[in-house]
């Protein structure tokens, strides 16, 4: 059985003040974009019940294979649930450090695409927290749509964000930002505008309002982000803005933009944004 796990964009980031457990309260728009990894698993009476051969390609991934959160997940479901022998296959395109979730995502699936495959029958409730335990982003993404994150991230309500008909250009400049680095060394920010308000009015009205805490650290840190958004701002994007910790960067166009290049070594994609409601591939 084959999933493809999405990743996501933030549309405006406030870091609100670090909670007694260590965590820091934020409020976020999560929006899911079509850019997948692709998960796989199989049953395989070859393999030891209980067992798990994990395999990865595409984009190397750093860390050892058990502490990624795909075998995170197989840990959490094997807890409660004797499980088969099995195969698992992660194929990764999204890239690592970049604020888009995709470990997140993948996590994520790897429970969804179990709970299928296995006839499990979860509660919506405990793959909820099955998720949680696996990290802030993840509860996200077991319901691709436009989502206002709230508490550490877990805290979600679905919104509506209309980007019909504009176009997504997404950037990777291939630098790693180590989202607790961020955390650390930001500054916090006062009055915020809210998100819901800003969200309701035209994209070409976004910037300045919706505003993301973290760009000022990392930008200082590493000008070469900074410049990226500039740079999509200076091509006719209406609204611009780093993802999350970073480093990827996106903006919005009204139209389908041409003539962009970047430095080697940088990644870009370019979407036709599908309406605010669903991410392709989930």
């Amino acid at each position: 059985m084959l999933v493809f796990p999405h990743a996501k964009i933030n549309l405006g980031l406030h870091v609100l003040g670090k909670r007694p457990d260590g965590y820091h309260d934020i409020a976020s728009i999560l929006f899911p974009i079509p850019l997948c990894d692709a998960l796989e698993a199989v049953i395989d009476p070859a393999v030891p019940a209980g067992e798990v051969k994990f395999t990865r390609t595409g984009l190397p991934i750093a860390g050892q294979p058990e502490d990624d959160l795909c075998m995170k997940a197989v840990v959490a479901l094997r807890k409660d649930h004797p499980l088969p022998g099995l195969r698992l296959h992660l194929h990764k395109a999204v890239p690592m450090g970049a604020g888009l979730g995709g470990g997140s995502s993948d996590g994520t699936h790897t429970l969804l695409l179990l709970d299928k495959l296995l006839k499990l029958g979860l509660p919506q409730e405990r793959v909820h927290a099955l998720a949680s335990g696996l990290g802030s982003d993840c509860p996200f993404f077991l319901n691709p749509r436009p989502q206002l994150a709230e508490g550490r991230g877990e805290r979600l309500t679905p919104i509506t964000v209309d980007l019909h008909g504009h176009w997504l250009v997404l950037v990777a400049p291939g630098i790693h930002v180590p989202t607790a680095e961020v955390y650390r060394g930001m500054r916090l920010r006062d009055g915020h505008q809210d998100l819901l308000s800003v969200i309701a009015r035209p994209v070409k009205e976004w910037q300045d309002r919706l505003v993301n805490d973290m760009e000022e650290y990392v930008f200082a840190k590493h000008p070469a982000i900074g410049a990226t958004k500039e740079k999509l701002l200076a091509h006719g994007a209406g609204y611009a803005a780093m993802s999350g910790s970073g480093s990827s960067v996106f903006g919005l166009f009204d139209h389908a933009p041409t003539k962009l290049e970047f430095p080697e070594g940088y990644t870009s994609w370019v979407f036709p944004v599908p309406g605010g409601s669903t991410a392709s591939g989930s």
